[in-house]
């Protein structure tokens, strides 16, 4: 046994330590996926962050939600709530939760009865209520909810019974239910909150979970591996895989040298230079689907000279959106017009303007004041996301653009877990990262991303509050009528584009890539990826 092991090791390295183990047991092997992720959780709890690739991991695999987002019509749908009744007045909403919905029992938690409406109060009120014996755990912050101002909305949260809960609103939302449905509002053991606080290891809440997914949590190696176990007592059994590995693996080629060698079963990110290449392979099944997702460049507002929208709108005309399609995307992408994608119902093509010219270019610099340039920092996030498969890259491009006005640019990279906290604290000049939404509604965009709340919770990277933007995006909000709505969120993209907090580059193709034996993987263009109903053939 341990010269196996010794030999995987030598093989394959550390971070493949958790599919050596399997090969020495060919029953579990084949029902083990393995899938190829390209960074590390930041938590096991959703709530916490804004991360995909956190979302990715942990939300879809542990928890449930209330409702959920269908992947094919992008509506709202039942997950643990069977109905939902909303009133006249649109500001009560009661949930009817399914009977018989079980929280993972694991070696540190049995749980002793079923989820009910005592753990969708827990949940939520761990978010809303600074007293709650939760609320600081981790941190305090619940980036997601913050920067859409949940807490300003919900008026109250009533058990009506064990299997009804309802939520009364401050005012009418027109996206409350959606919001609902993302992948950051999952539904947390109360009952296990209670052992806890018991045993006086709180922060545990966030480290070794406990949800009613499908599969449960076993293991974690930071920077190597997940392991998941099957939840044989979850309520929706449709897969026959006992196990799922999140092969953790940053690197583009590596990530795909093990798809290739079968160390993988599942790629939920290939390189956009790689897909010409997968699509010609008779043993791999790859798709690609639209998917809500920008990729921008956002200024730290808050930062000299930054500060000045004359001098965004400057760079904003630096930005060769062609170049950067070509040489990031590989023509995977279509230029960016808006933080919208066209497919969203609100899409207007009018609302940005986005036309590359260095004349243009050093004319406003010249008017702001900066006729000989400055220096600055491009910030480049270190992973790869379907929104922005190669932000080196795009900085890169965005530099020699930038030498032509005689700015000098450094571009800045880190860990993901170091560029995530250095991010949060507005350690930036400017960052190119992006968005993948968590439902169809406009909403989801310009809140979490440019809203006030945001920019106090860190989700607005421009750290940019606007009281005409923000009163834009309240008013449609205040309204069910879409024909309304698309009115003022057109308003809202023309304060974007007078004040430029940031610059929609591109919204890319979103690919799946696995082996022909791999059935049903759901990767939701909504963000967060489905193994529940995956099945795993013979290779």
């Amino acid at each position: 046994m341990k010269s196996l092991l010794n030999s995987c090791l030598i093989m394959l390295g550390v971070s493949s330590i958790a599919a050596c183990d399997i090969q020495q047991d060919s029953g579990l092997a084949s029902k083990t996926l393995l899938y190829c992720s390209e960074g590390s959780p930041e938590s096991f709890n959703p709530q916490l962050v804004t991360s995909g690739t956190t979302i990715d991991a942990v939300s879809q695999q542990i928890y449930n939600r209330l409702v959920k987002i269908d992947s094919d019509s992008g509506q709202v749908v039942s997950d643990i709530a069977r109905k939902v009744i909303v009133s006249s007045d649109a500001m009560r909403y009661r949930f009817y939760l399914r009977k018989g919905i079980k929280f993972h029992s694991t070696d540190y938690f049995t749980p002793t009865r079923d989820l009910n409406s005592s753990d969708i109060l827990f949940t939520f009120s761990r978010i809303l209520h600074s007293d709650h014996p939760f609320h600081e755990v981790s941190g305090g912050q619940y980036p997601f909810f913050e920067g859409i101002g949940l807490s300003q909305l919900i008026e109250q949260i009533i058990v009506v019974d064990d299997l009804t809960i309802e939520f009364r609103l401050v005012d009418p939302q027109a996206s409350f239910l959606a919001n609902m449905a993302t992948d950051f509002a999952v539904i947390l053991s109360a009952e296990y909150g209670e052992q806890l606080i018991n045993e006086n290891r709180k922060e545990q809440i966030d480290q070794m979970p406990i949800g009613s997914g499908p599969f449960k949590f076993k293991e974690y190696k930071r920077d190597h591996y997940i392991r998941y176990a099957k939840n044989d007592d979850y309520w929706q059994p449709e897969s026959n895989l006992e196990q799922i590995i999140f092969d953790i693996t940053p690197d583009n080629s590596t990530r795909l040298a093990k798809l290739l060698t079968k160390e993988c079963d599942v790629l939920g990110y290939p390189s956009a230079s790689d897909v010409g290449f997968l699509e010609k392979r008779s043993d791999i099944d790859i798709k690609d689907s639209t998917s809500m997702n920008v990729s921008y460049w956002a200024f730290n507002t808050e930062v000299p000279p930054f500060h000045n929208p004359q001098v965004r709108k400057a760079l904003s005309y630096a930005v060769d959106q062609s170049a950067i399609i070509d040489a990031v995307y590989f023509g995977l992408a279509q230029p960016a017009t808006s933080l919208l994608p066209p497919t969203s119902w609100a899409y207007n093509a009018d609302s940005y303007v986005s036309q590359y010219n260095l004349e243009k270019a050093k004319a406003l610099l010249v008017e702001a004041g900066f006729p000989d340039g400055f220096e600055m920092d491009i910030w480049a996030m270190p992973v790869q996301r379907v929104y922005n498969p190669n932000a080196s890259k795009m900085a890169e491009i965005l530099q020699q653009s930038l030498k032509e006005l005689n700015i000098k640019a450094n571009i800045v990279t880190y860990d993901w877990g170091t560029f995530r906290k250095k991010l949060a604290n507005g350690e930036h000049d400017s960052v190119l990262i992006g968005w993948l939404a968590d439902n169809s509604d406009p909403d989801n965009f310009y809140r979490p991303l440019l809203s006030c709340a945001a920019a106090m919770s860190g989700s607005n990277r421009s750290a940019w509050c606007n009281n005409e933007f923000d009163h834009n995006v309240k008013r449609a909000l205040s309204t069910a009528d879409q024909a309304q709505r698309k009115v003022f969120y057109t308003n809202a993209e023309n304060v974007i584009r007078d004040q430029v907090p940031l610059v929609p580059i591109a919204h890319a193709t979103r690919h799946k890539v696995q082996h022909k034996y791999i059935s049903n993987v759901n990767i939701n263009p909504y963000g967060g990826i489905d193994f529940s109903a995956t099945q795993k053939g013979k290779p």
